[in-house]
């Protein structure tokens, strides 16, 4: 656990930040299925005017010693939940979105809850393990960070501790 890891609502002030981590080009090929253009500002905006107004959507800010390092969210996908979150590249490998996402699972009391991952997105999928996730099934869909289809893992967070053990 990172010391001094929170998560608080989304501000307006956090949107540059986020808007700049979508930048980095490494960042958009490991996420993979993000924004067709992630330099259109325009799109970002009005992406962000639907989360923060779509009250199923549990949207946080990733803070670490006051400094904005990602995000981390809960959305409903048809009748499931899925999570996602986005770390600054710059801060890779430091356990901050492991940690921003266990702290974001203890906010929701819903289970079970779903993740995606590219296949070879191995930090990803790391991460997504140490928060108990286990893989389900597979899926494949164009993914715009990559320009082209890409295969992907589906992952459940069990609603039971039991059911940790499958796959």
């Amino acid at each position: 656990m990172i010391p001094d890891l929170r998560l608080r609502p989304v501000r307006d002030d956090d949107l540059p930040h986020f808007f700049a981590h979508e930048q980095d080009p490494e960042a958009t090929w490991m996420a993979a299925f993000g924004p067709a253009d992630p330099a259109d500002r325009l799109a970002f905006d009005a992406h962000w005017a639907r989360i923060r107004a779509d009250p199923r959507i549990v949207s946080r800010t990733v803070v670490v010693d006051r400094e904005v390092v990602g995000r981390v969210s809960a959305f409903p996908v048809d009748e499931r939940t899925e999570v996602s979150y986005w770390i600054d590249p710059r801060r890779w490998g430091r356990g901050y979105a492991t940690a921003a996402l266990g702290a974001l699972l203890r906010e929701l009391p819903q289970r079970p809850v779903y993740a995606r991952a590219a296949k070879d997105n191995r930090a990803s999928l790391a991460v997504l393990r140490k928060c108990g996730f286990v893989v389900v099934g597979e899926d494949a869909g164009f993914a715009h960070g990559r320009r082209a289809e890409v295969e992907e893992w589906v992952l459940r967070l069990p609603a039971e501790p039991a059911d940790q053990g499958k796959r």
